[in-house]
This record gives structure tokens, C-alpha cells and sequence, in this order.
């Protein structure tokens, strides 16, 4: 099989940042270290190395980190393919440098049955640029489908406290009580309470008089309406022990009750994405509907709040994107008519290691809490098999960056850039300084330069335990 040899890199991986090599024979890293190590001749020598592989990549200084795994992304397929679907939204997330992806259940059909996810299996294995694994949806009256499928092939169980995309809110009490107590698998939780959700529009309705401004969404799906949710979900997994894991954290009390639950020793970890680190609700002024999403991006010391909890020692332990492209057709309209959700799977590194360097919150921070965020603790949280770290055995996933050349201006993302289907990003017109070069899947180069390979994803194994 062809080896590969990347060298002259600034490889970023398990907490530190060094001039190193990584070896790829296959779809396996076979060889890794730090080229100040390797003697100037002999079969150790870099010239060796080079000679061994078939192909070989100067990184010219330029960043090499393990693949983003993105936890949390719609790949609208199947029945929502307007908007994007397995194969277009691949491409996006491998132009991002995302190599693994979960895919979440509200499609049309949802996958809340194990026909459903070995449908989507079956489809992503035809089609799809990065690896990719799928969360099974609980409805209230799915229990036994939940209980019955293999979660060495499907990541989890999805839980929709509040009503989104799908309709497939768990409101039934002993259904939750029953999931909670026997799931062998981590449930990963939208968690907005509805009742105050719907109690919030219907006042808003009146005081707006039938229409609701677009810059209204976070009072429509208000704070109050997550911390809720999310207390209710600790008091479950308090009670039964069940691994909880918390979605797209929006709020600054969120991560105070996250904080408690973890003190008391509660099974709990939370996401967050970078819409909520990027934006807040001053934002509706000049992006509308672009940023309306669900939980409602929120206040400005909601972002400060989380944006201090990626220091080293914070609360949050992934980011994901939750990535939910539209057409812009159907971003138009009020709070209410607007389609929530964002397209976010292609810059989600780049816009992360660009706040690194411009927000004063992440100054202490450096790429390495990036990659354990994106890289190392999705592969851990759901105990992805070998992927998730450049290591010797593990599986080359792994994306090349442009060294950083103080020569170059930053780039400004436009909406032509996007390679999904949706054709816009919240992000345009924003400048980012780093850019991907490359972006390795199973050892074979996914997207290079600008140019797409065949799409070789694979599908994920999990265990359900941390892998370290």
C-alpha cells in the first residue's frame, strides 16, 4: 500500500507543538516524532524516511494536526436534500479539515430505528469525503429501538427537550425516566424547555403585534428556557447515572449548573459551538437570519462566559459546529418563519484558531487546547476507535495547514467559497489568516489544494468508553 511522508511540520498534537514527521503506510500513521531526534544518516535518517514513501509533503512549517471530529453536524439526508446532503456536506467538512463527522437523526425520514441508521450507513459509505458515524433519535415511543441497537456502529442516542427540525421532542416523563435509567450509551441532549418557549412567543406575538422581528430569536427561545432543560436533564442523570452530554451550550448559567453537576460527580460533559464564541444577539443588526439559530445565539457576556471556559481546566469539553445548512430562500422572514441553522462544518478551524489571535479572552490559549477540543475529546467522549490523535497505529486522518507567513494578508470568506449546497456563510466577509492546505482521510489526501479526491470515508467504531 503507499506510504506517505509529511515532514517539515509544525505538528500540534496531545498538548504540545513541535517541528516533526509523520510516516503513513496505508491507511495507518506508522512512524511519528520530532525531527531533531532522528540521527543525520543511517535507516533512521529523514533521508531514509524519504526514502520509504511514495509520496512525500514539505509542510514547509506549516501546522499538522490530528483531524477535526466533528460531533454535531445535519447532513439533511435523507428527505431534506435541498438544503445539502451526505456527499456535498462531506466536501465541506474535508475543506475544513474535518476528517469524521456524527450526523444527527431529524431528517425526514428521523432515524429513530436501526433500519434508519443502517440506511444512512449504508448511503454515506457510497458517497461520503470524511468518516462518518450517526446518533439514533429518541421519540416517546421508540425505547425498545433505542435499547436494541449497536453502539459499537451508532454514536449515541439524541434527545430533543425542545422542539427543532423533525418534530421530535421526548416530553413523556416515564419514557425519559426509562432512557435514562438503561441507555448503554452516551445521550447527547438538545436541551430547551418548551412550554417556556412557547410561552414566550405567544407573549412576544401579542407585544409585536403577529410579527416578530428576526433580533427578537433569543427572546423567543429565551435563557430561561435552556437552564431549565438542562436542570432537568442533570436531576435524570443525577438519579441514574447516565452519561449526559449537552449540546450547543448558549449561556453563561448553563455552565454554572454544568460546573455544579461536575463537582457533585454527575456523568455530565458539555458542547459548545462557534457561533455562540463568535456572535452575539447585536449581531441580528447586520447578519439577520444568517445567525438565527436553535438555542438563540444570546448576550455578549454569554459569549465572554464562554469563551473563558476553553481555557485549560474549563468546563466545556468539545466543540462541535451544528452545522444545519439552509438555502437563503429559507433563511428569510421573521423570528418565527426563518429557518434556524447555519452552515459552519467548513471554517469551524479556521474561525476557531483565528480567535486565538484576535479575541483578548483566548489570549493565554494556543492551538493545542484547539485540538483537544475539536480532536482528542470528541474522539474520547464517544471512544472513537484510533482516530482523534496522531499517534503510531492510528488511523491517518490529519490536515495540513499554510505556514503561518507574515507576507500574506488574512483571506475574506465569501459566500462563493462554501463547497455545500447551501452557497452562504455566516462568516462571510470575515477575514481568516491560516488556510487549509490539505486534509488527509485513511491516509489518502481528501482535499488538496483546492481539489476534492474521490470521497473513501469510512464508518466509525465506538466503544463508549474514553480511549487514551
Amino acid at each position: 500500500m503507499a506510504a506517505t511522508l509529511l515532514h517539515n511540520a509544525e505538528i500540534v498534537n496531545e498538548g504540545r507543538r513541535y517541528r516533526g514527521y509523520v510516516l503513513t503506510d496505508g491507511q495507518l500513521i506508522v512512524r511519528t516524532g520530532e525531527e531533531s531526534t532522528l540521527p543525520a544518516d543511517g535507516p533512521d535518517s529523514l533521508s531514509a524516511l524519504r526514502q520509504k514513501a511514495d509520496t512525500v509533503i514539505d509542510c514547509r512549517g506549516g501546522m499538522l494536526l490530528p483531524g477535526v471530529i466533528d460531533t454535531h453536524v445535519h447532513f439533511r439526508d435523507p428527505g431534506l436534500t435541498e438544503k445539502g446532503d451526505i456527499e456535498t456536506e462531506s466536501r465541506a467538512a474535508v475543506a475544513g479539515g474535518v476528517t469524521s463527522y456524527i450526523d444527527m437523526p431529524n431528517t425526514r425520514p428521523a432515524t429513530v430505528s436501526r433500519q434508519a441508521v443502517n440506511d444512512k450507513i449504508r448511503r454515506a459509505s457510497e458517497v461520503s469525503a470524511a468518516n462518518f458515524g450517526f446518533f439514533i433519535g429518541a421519540t416517546n415511543d421508540n425505547i425498545s429501538e433505542l435499547l436494541s441497537a449497536d453502539y459499537s456502529r451508532v454514536a449515541g442516542v439524541k434527545l430533543f427537550l425542545g422542539s427543532s427540525t423533525g418534530n421530535m421532542l421526548v416530553d413523556d416523563n416515564s419514557t425519559l425516566t426509562e432512557l435514562f435509567d438503561k441507555s448503554p450509551a452516551l445521550i447527547a441532549v438538545h436541551a430547551e424547555d418548551e412550554a417556556i418557549i412557547r410561552a414566550s412567543r405567544d407573549r412576544l406575538l401579542d407585544e409585536c403585534g403577529g410579527t416578530i422581528p428576526v433580533e427578537r430569536h433569543p427572546d423567543v427561545r429565551p435563557r430561561q428556557a435552556c437552564i431549565e432543560a438542562t436542570r432537568r436533564a442533570f436531576g435524570l442523570a443525577r438519579k441514574t447515572g447516565a452519561h449526559l452530554h449537552i449540546c450547543h451550550i448558549s449561556t453563561a448559567d448553563e455552565l454554572s449548573l454544568i460546573k455544579e453537576a461536575k463537582a457533585e460527580g454527575v456523568n455530565v460533559t458539555a458542547e459548545t459551538c462557534p457561533q455562540y464564541l463568535l456572535f452575539d444577539r447585536n449581531d441580528f443588526d447586520r447578519l439577520g437570519a444568517r445567525i438565527k439559530c436553535n438555542p438563540a445565539i444570546k448576550e455578549a457576556s454569554d459569549r465572554i462566559a464562554l469563551l473563558r471556559e476553553l481555557l485549560p481546566g474549563g468546563c466545556i469539553d468539545t466543540i462541535a459546529t451544528d452545522h444545519a445548512p439552509h438555502l437563503l430562500a429559507q433563511k428569510e422572514g421573521d423570528a418565527l418563519t426563518a429557518a434556524s441553522g447555519m452552515p459552519m462544518v467548513q471554517f469551524s478551524l479556521r474561525a476557531m484558531l483565528e480567535l486565538l489571535d484576535t479575541d483578548p479572552e483566548l489570549e493565554s490559549v494556543g492551538p493545542e487546547r484547539i485540538v483537544e477540543l475539536m480532536s482528542h475529546n470528541p474522539a474520547r467522549l464517544l471512544g472513537i476507535d484510533r482516530r482523534g490523535f496522531i499517534r503510531e497505529g492510528y488511523y491517518a486522518d490529519l490536515v495540513v495547514l499554510n505556514p503561518d507567513n507574515p507576507s500574506d494578508r488574512p483571506v475574506k470568506v465569501t459566500d462563493s467559497d462554501v463547497a455545500g449546497r447551501c452557497g452562504w456563510t455566516p462568516l462571510a466577509g470575515v477575514c481568516l489568516s491560516r488556510k487549509i492546505r490539505m486534509t488527509m482521510v485513511n491516509g489518502i489526501p481528501a482535499y488538496s489544494e483546492g481539489i476534492f479526491a474521490e470521497p473513501h470515508g469510512q464508518p466509525l467504531r465506538f466503544d463508549g468508553a474514553e480511549k487514551d
